[in-house]
């Protein structure tokens, strides 16, 4: 009974985090401080669950941040690309805002920064599968992205599109990466549980594509991109496949024409 009050109380910080995420994401700001002003009530009025309202309070005002800052480039007289790269950029707005929020609960930051061990057996649901296997699969299944471009024309500027394609993967993964799989879902594994974990930051995660013009729908279909991520980290206990897989996607998204 207890267990399930928490998790109740847990569902309320959550939803303010998810509508947050939304309407900022929307540019509605006045809208937009009501689930942040709330999560701040939440923090001061109670002494459970301080760490995980903490991180969803410091995550929206980090977006706030993130969002006056890719507002103002916008006015910028420079190309689309650069504003895009510009924009990516700007997500370490919302890394520091986690890093504050760390700060303030006094908590260890964790990236999930160790290399993969190779040797390892995973556990899958049925059977066990070596770490190599299982990450060559899921390079495999990443890749798959570039299938469209058999179809496309010929590109008259290969280099330029090529160019921003690794710029824009390098920088959105690894801040993306670092954000979601590296300190969100560390730090609520650690202070609620890991099924808490990779459903609250794969929902973030897909709903924060909101804020680069994708609608809600597509975005929610993001999600399970973030739950793929979260189950690479979670399983080879390390962010880098996560990060090479997320550059792959990232890539194939640019040179298709979804991004730009």
């Amino acid at each position: 009974m207890i267990r399930s009050l928490q998790m109740y109380f847990l569902i309320i910080p959550a939803t303010l985090f998810f509508a947050g995420i939304i309407l900022l994401s929307y540019r509605a700001y006045d809208w937009g401080l009501l689930p942040l002003l709330s999560l701040l009530v939440l923090y001061l009025s109670t002494k459970k669950n301080r760490s995980v309202i903490s991180l969803f309070l410091f995550f929206l005002v980090g977006l706030l941040v993130f969002q006056l800052a890719t507002g103002w480039i916008n006015e910028w007289d420079v190309s689309k690309e650069i504003k895009i790269l510009l924009n990516r950029i700007f997500l370490f707005l919302i890394l520091i805002g986690l890093v504050i929020s760390h700060l303030v609960s006094k908590e260890k930051i964790v990236f999930f920064t160790q290399l993969p061990n190779w040797r390892r057996r995973l556990s899958m649901p049925s059977h066990t599968i070596s770490t190599p296997l299982f990450l060559l699969i899921g390079l495999l299944g990443s890749s798959t992205i570039f299938i469209p471009l058999i179809w496309y024309p010929v590109i008259s500027d290969v280099k330029s599109l090529i160019l921003f394609a690794i710029g824009f993967a390098i920088l959105n993964a690894i801040l993306e990466e670092l954000i979601w799989r590296g300190m969100m879902v560390s730090s609520l594994k650690r202070n609620v549980t890991t099924l808490y974990a990779v459903v609250v930051t794969s929902i973030g995660f897909g709903l924060l594509h909101i804020s680069i013009g994708i609608p809600v729908l597509i975005s929610l279909l993001f999600s399970f991109g973030g739950l793929f991520y979260a189950i690479v980290v979670l399983k080879t206990e390390s962010i880098y496949p996560s990060i090479v897989f997320h550059m792959v996607i990232n890539m194939g998204m640019v040179l298709n024409g979804w991004i730009v």
